[in-house]
């Protein structure tokens, strides 16, 4: 019932893009130091078609229940998390954008978790940069590709990861938020690798269903991030 996680160390990054990304735009800046004081929890995968079957028999419907869970919305997302809250004891959620890129990066500063760059090899997506077909074209099992340095798998590529936030523009502290979107994270398996920098962000309305959008989620979150 509950998917296999693992535990993310305290500690602090720079969120934001990494220093000589050509691709870093507005929206991944300014950098900003952010502090998790306290360890938590963290699925190692997205959530998967198994994992979403426990609770309800819908959603994508595959068959291959290691498949991650897509079509899902965002509200669809948080009622999981309060159906495994309530079934486990645990509070669960989606997780923040800054605890996603923290957990992403794993102690890197470049723009993938893998380095200055990334290849089919290494995560699901379909497109090069000079827009040849490169990648398999569809989704794949969680878990097909290495984890970072935390232990996580698919941070990069198969599926866009929803967040708990709402979107603002920017990281300066006057940028508003837009109550109407949701902070997106990861880059699918139909993107281009600038899409799946641990930096990249977007957001979608929260009813908003896709083939390549799934979600992740966290529990024992007492440990606020704070920014210095």
């Amino acid at each position: 019932m509950i998917p296999p996680c693992i535990t993310i160390p305290a500690g602090r990054y720079w969120r934001g893009g990494s220093p000589g990304d050509k691709f870093v735009g507005r929206t991944e800046l300014p950098r900003i130091e952010v502090v998790f004081e306290r360890p938590f929890k963290m699925s190692i995968c997205p959530i998967t078609v198994g994992d979403w079957q426990a609770w309800k028999r819908n959603g994508r419907g595959d068959c291959n229940p290691d498949l991650p869970v897509t079509r899902i919305s965002w509200h669809d997302a948080v009622a999981y998390c309060d159906w495994l809250t309530r079934s486990s004891g645990k509070t669960w959620r989606l997780p923040t954008e800054s605890e996603w890129e923290y957990a992403c990066r794993a102690g890197t500063e470049t723009p993938f978790h893998t380095g200055d760059s990334i290849d089919i090899a290494g995560a699901n997506f379909y497109y090069a940069e000079d827009g040849r077909r490169v990648g398999p074209g569809e989704l794949l099992p969680v878990g097909c590709y290495e984890p970072n340095a935390f232990g996580l798998h698919d941070m990069h590529g198969n599926v866009c990861e929803w967040t708990s936030d709402r979107w603002r523009v920017h990281y300066g502290p006057r940028a508003p938020e837009d109550p109407g979107r949701r902070v997106i994270r990861g880059g699918g398996w139909d993107y281009l690798p600038r899409l799946l920098r641990s930096s990249w962000r977007d957001a979608l309305p929260p009813e908003t269903k896709r083939d390549n959008l799934g979600f992740r989620v966290v529990t024992e979150c007492r440990c606020a991030a704070k920014s210095v």
